[in-house]
């Protein structure tokens, strides 16, 4: 059996960093107008400034209207991890005329060319407490550490936004549309940007404008397959989760699912 490639490669042509949803999509119009109602709800606490720009930008997709880019004034936390779609959040919100932090959890399985490569985007690193050791417990049940690895990982990037007077954290979540895209948790607003803009892995490498070899999971996760193959399992749906939403070409999901098998 022949399978897709697994570096994919696109390059973002012409001056928006975003391109118009084709008329025909209605999954991802709906959902659309689903973000712009969510953004509604959180308009008085972001402030209008902010919330004209994020909506432009829901506009300019559901409608092609231009909009004219200049500084917001407001700062956005972004929880970097370094892939394609933090990245490309990154690129977007900056694009967009916002002041973006990149904020990167400082864990053992980082690599040192990624965390020079999040360096040069200005990332802050910040420690997650406890980090290993609920790794470790999970990994000892045979039980899902992305889940728990991401929760932890956004507290401790909420934490800096709390600490730093910084009312808005983004992510680069593909899957929490609607609702779910942008909504208040406590004192911040928590952004799904890839969802909040129906965004798929597809886009988000054009933004990135250079070659992109897929693959799933971190090393840690990788070498916790070994003592736990069930994690593949998980890790398989999760892609296929993606896929099933929209956010994975059928090629990227086949290449990720080998991915992971050959883990």
């Amino acid at each position: 059996m022949v399978w897709p490639e697994k570096v994919f490669n696109a390059q973002n042509r012409g001056t928006n960093m975003l391109r118009p949803i084709p008329k025909d999509d209605f999954v991802r119009r709906f959902r659309l107008k689903a973000s712009l109602r969510a953004l509604e709800r959180v308009r008085k606490t972001i402030g209008e400034r902010a919330y004209q720009r994020l909506r432009d930008l829901v506009v300019f997709r559901l409608e092609g209207r231009e909009f004219e880019i200049d500084k917001v004034g407001e700062k956005i936390v972004v929880a970097y991890s370094g892939g394609s779609d933090s990245t490309a959040t990154l690129k977007i919100l900056r694009w967009a005329g916002f002041e973006v932090i990149p904020v990167m959890a400082r864990l053992p399985q980082l690599r040192e060319p990624v965390v020079l490569k999040a360096t040069m985007e200005g990332a802050i690193l910040v420690d997650v407490p406890g980090y290993m050791e609920e790794m470790k417990r999970l990994i000892e049940k045979r039980a899902p550490i992305c889940g728990r690895c991401h929760s932890m990982v956004m507290k401790a990037v909420e934490s800096y936004a709390l600490d730093n007077g910084i009312k808005i954290v983004a992510s680069g979540d593909l899957l929490s549309f609607g609702s779910a895209s942008i909504y208040e948790k406590g004192s911040i607003i928590v952004l799904n940007l890839p969802a909040f803009l129906t965004l798929t892995k597809a886009e988000a490498i054009k933004i990135l404008g250079r070659k992109y070899a897929l693959g799933f999971g971190c090393p840690l996760w990788r070498s916790a397959t070994k003592r736990a193959p069930i994690l593949k399992r998980f890790g398989i749906q999760r892609i296929l989760r993606e896929l099933r939403a929209g956010a994975l070409t059928e090629d990227m999901a086949k290449v990720l699912i080998m991915d992971v098998l050959r883990a």
